[in-house]
């Protein structure tokens, strides 16, 4: 059965987003430091994925998975990852209202709550994992108990301000 996997890298002071991120500033003032880790190691000329150190083991995780789930805020962010997030596998964005034009490549807009799109995901994933994307729909999968595994790389810089990821989330063993 699919894991409901968070992947994301966090400063030392718990943001994973500098200051005044946006869909023009993607990760926010420094917020780029963030992804150091995926500068290490040897880049495969052609694709520039990494070929070896830490970073090819996390990048070869996150494309073994069979499914994305991504809130709205952080796939406009994210330009919609031009409707492939990674060889073709579906991204299912959870929102409140589903746009008027039509769906992205391969993003799916999912507006009944977290317990669908996990289910949808689920299903069109075929066994494989399913990677999380932002914080918001971190927290929400936390809440409804949703969320299998958190694989945080933890980046030795301090942000200092900007998006955290366990924001107004109560105090509790997760």
């Amino acid at each position: 059965m699919s894991k409901v996997v968070l992947y994301m890298s966090m400063s030392v002071d718990g943001f994973i987003t500098g200051p005044d991120d946006g869909m023009d500033r993607g990760l926010g003032v420094d917020g780029e430091r963030l992804h150091g880790w995926l500068r290490t190691g040897g880049v495969d000329p052609g694709s520039h994925r990494p070929v070896d150190g830490p970073s090819a083991t996390v990048f070869d995780e996150l494309m073994a998975t069979g499914a994305v789930i991504a809130g709205r805020r952080t796939f406009d962010h994210a330009g919609g990852w031009a409707g492939d997030h990674h060889d073709g596998v579906p991204i299912f964005v959870l929102t409140h209202a589903a746009p008027d034009e039509p769906e992205l490549g391969y993003a799916r807009y999912v507006t009944d709550g977290i317990e669908s799109c996990v289910a949808q995901a689920r299903a069109a994933a075929g066994g494989r994992d399913i990677l999380l994307h932002g914080a918001a729909i971190a927290q929400e999968c936390l809440r409804a108990g949703l969320l299998d595994e958190m694989e945080l790389q933890l980046m030795p810089v301090l942000l200092g301000q900007g998006r955290r990821l366990f924001e107004d989330m109560p105090p509790d063993h997760i």
